[in-house]
């Protein structure tokens, strides 16, 4: 069968930098068997012989109306595939889908019915939202930073803020490279709607937010920039750790150098 991605670079080259992620998450030990997930707004990337192609699957529901994502298309990691599989063979590990007209449903169109992600409904919040606020951001990425999610296990870590300054006060470059911190979530179910709407609220303020007890998501221009701030968010907390192993509380910059800091590289918050 012929690939949707033969002569359109453009497109092959989107899935490649998802193969690309998907690699670095197995191998940083973030995505045991089936964990995390990931979704690519590729619409700007879809010429109209693709809009022309039948579904291949039966209509899904999403589960909630997503009036901006109306004929938009994604490419989305499958449900119950693996990331090491995504990496070597991303088509036959995740597919393309398109949101039908009605904005509440969506079909598959390539290469193999392999049905989305169980974590759909939170990802295409995600997008919706951010077509919304128009910030031309596309990627969204869920994945198990074993660091990040411990952290989430220490009650005094989960309100607001404070893991945010304490990881930015732990390495200059975690600050300037994920300059608008990271939200917390109280544990909910997977996969669930309330997941997803509290998904959405706390991306107002942050552009990656901690799921407590279950794992990291953040949203970006594109994979890369995505999976960039949860890397350097783990290189702290992974800095932090190390220093406690070492029987000391890590002092982490001052305020005076946070400060300083946000001033030179013009960050917010």
């Amino acid at each position: 069968m012929k690939s949707i991605l033969e002569n359109r670079p453009a497109l092959a080259r989107e899935v490649e930098k998802v193969a690309e992620i998907a690699g670095y998450l197995w191998q940083k030990g973030w995505a045991e068997r089936n964990g995390g997930n990931i979704t690519v707004n590729i619409t700007d990337v879809i010429d109209e012989e693709i809009k022309a192609m039948p579904a291949i699957s039966e209509v899904f529901p999403i589960g909630k109306a997503m009036p901006n994502l109306k004929g938009a298309y994604f490419f989305c990691k499958g449900t119950n595939k693996r990331m090491r599989d995504l990496a070597r063979w991303p088509m036959e590990n995740g597919s393309v889908i398109r949101i039908t007209e009605d904005c509440e449903h969506y079909v598959i169109i390539a290469d193999n019915p392999v049905k989305p992600t169980s974590e759909l409904p939170a990802h295409l919040s995600m997008h919706n939202y951010m077509i919304e606020k128009g910030n031309g951001y596309k990627a969204a990425i869920h994945t198990h930073p074993i660091d990040l999610v411990a952290m989430s296990h220490n009650p005094k870590f989960l309100e607001k803020d404070v893991l945010t300054n304490l990881l930015w006060s732990m390495i200059p470059e975690t600050r300037a490279f994920c300059p608008r911190g990271i939200g917390i979530i109280p544990y909910a179910l997977p996969s669930s709607i309330e997941l997803a709407d509290a998904t959405i609220k706390e991306l107002s303020d942050y552009d990656v937010v901690l799921w407590e007890k279950h794992g990291v998501t953040a949203v970006g221009p594109d994979i890369f920039e995505a999976f960039d701030m949860i890397d350097v968010l783990s290189k702290s907390a992974q800095i932090y750790m190390t220093a406690k192993n070492m029987g000391f509380e890590p002092d982490g910059m001052s305020s005076k150098d946070m400060t300083e800091l946000k001033e030179a590289f013009n960050l917010p918050k």
